[in-house]
């Protein structure tokens, strides 16, 4: 199975036992009062990255996750997204060394799908039934898709509040999708199934949240992993990522640790979380030694609007002497204008987080303007456009003449020929 050795409490280093249930997180955590997942460990002493060699999407890096050499991947070409620079945006953002890691060009067009390919690889192996998920979104109509390709039964539970869009994209791969009450409902039932029915979990379900599949976090690896190669063999000096949960977060950290043991770059990037309520940054304001609870909410920002973060976030930002700046939905819609009106980039309103908590760090001088930055970009506007379509004038309806013309461009853009 490659470098992998076992999996320990991210939180107290407990080693998994042959009783723990990897879904369910750290006992002794729990008892303690914290929510914690745990992590997959490896030893890449001597280890380095592979070049090409044969294997689809993100398993060239197979080695760097927990899956047996004999397991076929399921994979439908996710991974190797572009890293684009950002001049336009960087300029007045005020840094020169501004780029977006696009996973909107995903088959899924997310950054989900490389956590889902291993979940489903990892239901492979493991000769799972199902796999289950609870979702608002990408995440589900990701894990739909793999499932598919791995010609295994999906089942996911959503909210009423989803667009209709996303449970069509879910629906359209084959995933029997369900809709609960509220996000604690899914949870509940998703949990017993998981524990009764023996289903694979590709999200978390426990309250407090502690995060996703502990072994299927490691596809967000080949994130780090890619960046590392596009910026021509170093890290950035900050990575920042749209984070809810942290799953992403905390593995693009995770990669950036398996560079630095292999010696490939001397210092980890410091990890930004962009938030919409502000769970992290209340955490980090406080000095608290775990999650904290925050009052908010978002009408835009929905698939990260949550008001407690998980312990995997903090142990990233904690680690890499991070930061997080959370964002009104006022920012973040113009933000999402701002990155496709200057670099053609039509990202969902949560992916934006990244860019503005970047933003507020330049601003307040901890970012310098020749730093070399990394935003995630994690997912595409066209999952939500209706939300967006509220923010931009309604398109005129005119009369061919140059006189309706010029008055139209005036009146609805500011714009005059």
């Amino acid at each position: 199975m490659g470098y992998f050795q076992e999996v320990r409490c991210i939180r107290c280093g407990r080693p998994l036992g042959e009783n723990d249930r990897y879904y369910e997180g750290c006992p002794d955590c729990h008892q303690a009062g914290v929510n914690s997942n745990w992590t997959t460990v490896y030893d890449v002493t001597g280890a380095k990255l592979p070049g090409q060699n044969g294997e689809p999407g993100i398993y060239r890096f197979r080695d760097f996750y927990p899956i047996a050499p004999d397991v076929a991947p399921v994979s439908i070409g996710e991974g190797n997204t572009p890293l684009l620079k950002l001049e336009r945006l960087g300029r007045e953002m005020g840094l020169s060394n501004l780029y977006a890691k696009d996973e909107t060009r995903n088959p899924t067009l997310s950054f989900k799908d490389r956590l889902c390919s291993l979940v489903a690889t990892m239901a492979r192996q493991q000769k799972a039934p199902a796999i289950t998920i609870s979702s608002t979104g990408n995440h589900g109509a990701a894990m739909a898709a793999y499932a598919a390709a791995a010609e295994i039964p999906c089942i996911v539970f959503t909210v009423p509040y989803v667009p209709d869009c996303m449970k069509t994209l879910m629906q359209v791969y084959g995933a029997y999708v369900m809709v609960c009450p509220t996000a604690q409902d899914r949870w509940t039932i998703m949990g017993q199934c998981v524990r009764e029915l023996g289903w694979m979990p590709a999200s978390g379900f426990q309250s407090p949240p502690i995060g996703s599949n502990c072994y299927a976090i490691d596809g967000y690896k080949s994130i780090a992993f890619e960046v590392y190669e596009q910026l021509g063999g170093e890290a950035p000096a900050f990575f920042a990522a749209p984070t809810a949960y942290c799953d992403g977060l905390y593995g693009i950290y995770k990669g950036m640790n398996d560079l630095k043991d292999m010696g490939y770059i001397s210092a980890l990037p410091r990890m930004v979380a962009g938030e919409s309520c502000g769970t992290i940054e209340e955490t980090l304001r406080r000095n608290a030694k775990a999650p904290v609870n925050v009052e908010g909410s978002t009408q835009v920002a929905f698939s990260v609007g949550t008001t407690l973060t998980t312990f995997q976030g903090l142990e990233a930002v904690w680690k890499t002497d991070g930061y997080a700046r959370s964002s009104t939905d006022e920012e973040v819609v113009a933000m999402q204008k701002r990155l496709a009106s200057r670099e053609g980039i039509y990202a969902e309103n949560s992916s934006v987080l990244s860019l503005l908590a970047l933003e507020k760090l330049a601003k307040e001088g901890v970012i310098k303007p020749d730093d070399k930055v990394v935003a995630l970009i994690t997912s595409t506007g066209m999952r939500d456009p209706e939300t967006t379509a509220q923010y931009l004038p309604k398109p005129p309806v005119i009369q061919p003449t140059m006189a309706d013309l010029r008055a139209a461009l005036k009146n609805s853009y500011g714009y005059s020929l």
